[in-house]
């Protein structure tokens, strides 16, 4: 009852996973989700990376070629400069242009061995190579690639229609650049001076751009494979999920139906994740619900039960009453009348205080109770409204703050109150009741002890029974409801605590009655 039970102090705690079941739906539903999107970054990261090292790479080997070239022609007369060049021109497929210092083209190596390297029109190509084409805008797009410039062949081929040979030319060491074909793939040339003139290198690097649509192909598979897998596994997770809740929807619903006295709500103790807390949760709300309704049926039944005896004791009081003329005998019907009323009057009270302690203690706000202080104020009423011959009442204090527990003060007064009132009706005219509070560990004990005939043990759980009454020689009928004890023991138990009769060990006779609460700092 505790566990939904409001607090000052704290909230109710939550089920806790076992360490088994802390790979939760929401870690597994995010790894899932965080598996692709972490493969598509890493991958894009990484080509990128790639596309990136092979560009310096090429570039680089371009820049080698042409200073390669340069260091040559140094070495040989200037009348071999064409000869060498058309021969570098069709080992390395460059096509090298020299430059005079005025800008004038000298040597153009095509001219002498024909194109190593073709442009290609993407009109005349495969719709393939536009689906390519078009994912490598995307990529650049997506990686924030630079963009380059569209290659074009200059109408008049002089120095100063290249930048980067007129910037080789007027800062005197070698410089590269990369331009775009038509059809995507690069275009890398590099100027290196040479005499006050320029060496020029361009190639159209076809390999370079297979090389990377090639890895990208790879990626591509091995992500599409991965979101595969991914998908697998989602509805994998999907069915884990939705199967054992449409399970426990059904129970529910039946549940909710009432068509059926037992309704099994699976439990799923396999489950260690938040769909076996919910099923186990459930299981055990639907077992407290049907308890719980157990017990308002069987309330029920006593009360009617309980009820017709005085009932039938009034009415047929009050039917004597026309027949009778001896004033005697009506006198005695009136006071047996009298007390039926006021048997009825004690039984619907505390019938309305036992059908409303357990729901009011469902809804409860707990405080901190100091036990020592609430004791003494019940013990001095009973003290004040002491008649001759009654039982006394001895209280031994507890210390200050010694005995705290979290509660409602009225409803744990209510449940030692009671208590104490079957002590003194149990006890010898005169007898004592010892009453004593104290901290045991880490639960608050309170020990009532009686002088009377104490309760033997075949009857110490029945006496908690609602309507059981088994009264002292000499008391009245009727003077008490059989509703005290069982009163007391819900109370005792709705604040997580126990009671329970034994007999003294101090004395030749009487009842022990102990109630346990946990102690304020542990609830």
């Amino acid at each position: 009852m505790a566990s939904v039970t409001d607090s000052t102090n704290s909230d109710p705690a939550e089920p806790q996973l076992r360490w088994t079941g802390r790979w939760t739906l929401t870690h597994r539903i995010l790894a899932l989700n965080i598996l692709t999107v972490l493969l598509v970054a890493l991958s894009t990261l990484y080509l990128d990376v790639f596309r990136h090292r092979l560009s310096k790479e090429r570039t680089q080997q371009t820049r080698l070629e042409t200073a390669t070239a340069v260091a040559a022609m140094s070495h040989v007369p200037s009348a071999d400069w064409p000869a060498l060049l058309a021969t570098a021109s069709q080992v390395t497929d460059d096509r090298f242009r020299l430059y005079a210092p005025g800008g004038a083209l000298l040597i153009d190596s095509w001219r002498l061995t024909g194109p190593t390297w073709e442009l290609r029109d993407p009109r005349d190509q495969k719709w393939t190579q536009g689906v390519a084409r078009a994912l490598d805008r995307g990529f650049n797009l997506l990686v924030g690639a630079p963009s380059y410039e569209d290659y074009l062949e200059p109408r008049v081929d002089r120095m100063q229609a290249w930048p980067e040979a007129m910037r080789a030319h007027s800062l005197h060491r070698p410089t590269t650049k990369i331009r775009n074909a038509p059809d995507l793939t690069p275009v890398i040339s590099s100027a290196v001076p040479f005499r006050g003139g320029v060496l020029l290198a361009t190639d159209n690097d076809r390999t370079f751009t297979h090389t990377v649509r090639r890895q990208r192909g790879l990626i591509l598979g091995a992500m599409a494979l991965v979101i595969v897998i991914s998908v697998l596994l989602s509805m994998f997770l999907a069915r884990t999920i939705v199967r054992p809740l449409r399970r426990l929807a059904i129970a529910a619903h039946r549940v909710r139906l009432g068509r059926s006295r037992e309704v099994k709500v699976p439990r799923l103790p396999r489950r260690t994740d938040e769909i076996g807390l919910l099923a186990r949760s459930v299981s055990d709300m639907s077992q407290s619900l049907r308890q719980r309704i157990d017990n308002i049926e069987a309330f029920a039944a006593d009360v009617t039960h309980e009820l017709k005896n005085p009932l039938a004791s009034l009415r047929s009081a009050v039917d004597g009453l026309d027949r009778v003329e001896d004033p005697e005998l009506r006198r005695r019907l009136m006071a047996i009348a009298r007390e039926d009323v006021g048997r009825l009057d004690r039984l619907i009270n505390d019938i309305s205080e036992a059908a409303r302690t357990d729901a009011e203690l469902h809804r409860a706000t707990f405080e901190r109770v100091d036990l020592g202080p609430l004791i003494e104020q019940i013990v001095s009423a009973w003290e004040s409204r002491r008649e001759k011959g009654d039982a006394r009442i001895a209280f031994a204090r507890p210390r200050k703050d010694s005995a705290v527990v979290m509660g409602k003060p009225d409803r744990l007064a209510r449940a030692i109150n009671a208590i104490i009132d079957n002590a003194v009706s149990f006890s010898p005219p005169g007898g004592l009741v010892e009453i004593a509070a104290a901290r045991v560990g880490d639960e608050v004990r309170i020990r009532i002890d009686d002088e009377g005939p104490g309760v033997p043990p075949e009857a110490r759980e029945a006496i908690f029974n609602r309507f059981h009454s088994v009264r002292p020689e000499g008391e009245s009928f009727g003077r008490h409801s059989g509703l005290g004890l069982a009163i007391a023991e819900a109370i005792v138990k709705g604040h997580d605590g126990e009671i329970d009769v034994h007999d003294r060990d101090d004395a030749p006779s009487g009842a022990r009655f102990t109630i346990r609460l946990p102690a304020a700092d542990r609830a």
